[in-house]
Parts: structure tokens; C-alpha cells; sequence
């Protein structure tokens, strides 16, 4: 990892990009064990989601990315690596050898926490696609986990699909209350409970 200055700095810097204004709705930072689940329309949400938390929450918080993407090029590479610690998944491999939920269970042990995208790939920006299993599993093995909707506005017109450079805009970070998979309850309830309690930020 980078000094703790260099790291601020970028985060600083993809803030300012970003033009995000950070929004706490019914829940507050903290360094507990957390799964930050949020809708995905950009390659840039992982970092901008990452940077709008404070520090101390940040230190832990790690990003989970495809392996393919985040290390096309040395610079991807090194942000995942070497500034935000992202989990990053191997697409390919995973199917073989272990599942993405176990990795991730491994990975955080019982000090990190996790930013996830359950729509599994970006989407138009128009609305949340339906979200995949892994959210559901990830819970049911770590129900102690607080899992933390958010919602990102306006990130896909600030780096748009088949661009390279981010166009600077105001976008707006919120966070909500926190949910846990409940008693009994079934995948496809809690998956469609955790995508509503990220739609619902968006009219707040």
C-alpha cells in the first residue's frame, strides 16, 4: 500500500472529479464490518464510492473489481493494488477453484469491510438492473455483516461507456440505513428488498 498522504490525495482528487456530494441518510460512517452495495454505471464508481468515505472507514474498506479489467494497464493496476487494496476476482479462474462469496469472506476476515456491485455490470444509468445471487449468499454466511445501500448519481455522464477521460460534473453520493438478511427469508425477497432500499435513495 502507499503512504497514507498519497492515498488522500487521490481520493481528494477523484472527489473533486467526481463533484460528489456525500449524502448519510438514517445511518453514519463506521469502521464495523460492512458490505456497501450500490448500483453500477461507471468504471469509476468503485474509487469515487471509496473516497467519499472517511479515512478511518476507507483504511478498511476494500473494493471488489473484475481482475481482467482492473489490471489491463500498469496505471489500473497500481490503484487497485497499491491504493485502494481492491478484491480483485479472476473471472475465469473463480468457476474452478473457489466461489467469488468464499473469496470474499476469506479476503475480508473480520476486520475489512466491502463496496460490491449486484447488478454485475454497469448499466445504463436509467434505472437498477436486477441483482445477482452473490449479495444473497455473501449475507447468509456473514449475517453479522451490516450490509449499506447506495446510491450513485449522475457517475455514468461523468465517464461514459467507450470513454477514457472523465468529463468533470456534480454527482451525489447516498448512503442508507442498513438491512440484514432476515430470518428465513428468500433470495429472490432479499434481493429484490436490497434493490428497492437502493432505488428508494434516489428520490431522497
Amino acid at each position: 500500500m502507499e503512504s497514507t498522504i498519497t492515498i488522500n490525495i487521490l481520493a481528494l482528487i477523484a472527489r473533486i472529479l467526481s463533484g460528489a456530494s456525500v449524502r448519510w441518510v438514517d445511518c453514519q460512517p463506521d469502521t464495523c464490518q460492512r458490505v456497501y452495495f450500490a448500483n453500477h454505471t461507471s468504471h469509476l464508481d468503485a474509487i469515487v464510492l471509496w473516497s467519499a468515505l472517511p479515512q478511518e472507514v476507507r483504511d478498511l474498506t476494500r473494493p471488489v473489481g473484475a481482475k481482467d479489467y482492473w489490471t489491463a494497464t500498469r496505471f489500473r493496476q497500481y490503484m487497485a493494488q497499491k491504493v485502494f487494496n481492491a478484491l480483485l476476482i479472476d473471472r475465469k479462474e473463480i468457476k474452478v477453484h473457489q466461489s467469488p462469496v468464499d473469496l470474499m469472506i476469506r479476503e475480508i476476515g473480520h476486520t475489512h469491510s466491502l463496496i460490491v456491485f449486484p447488478e454485475g455490470g454497469r448499466s445504463s444509468g436509467r434505472g437498477v438492473g436486477e441483482f445477482k445471487s452473490g449479495l444473497y449468499y455473501l449475507c447468509k454466511k456473514r449475517p453479522d455483516l451490516e450490509c449499506i445501500p447506495v446510491h450513485l448519481d449522475n457517475m455514468n455522464r461523468i465517464l461514459p461507456r467507450g470513454q477514457f477521460l472523465p468529463v468533470p460534473l456534480l454527482s451525489c453520493i447516498t448512503f442508507g440505513a442498513p438491512i440484514w438478511l432476515e430470518a428465513g427469508e428468500k433470495k429472490a425477497d432479499f434481493l429484490q428488498r436490497a434493490r428497492q432500499a437502493v432505488m428508494h435513495l434516489k428520490e431522497l
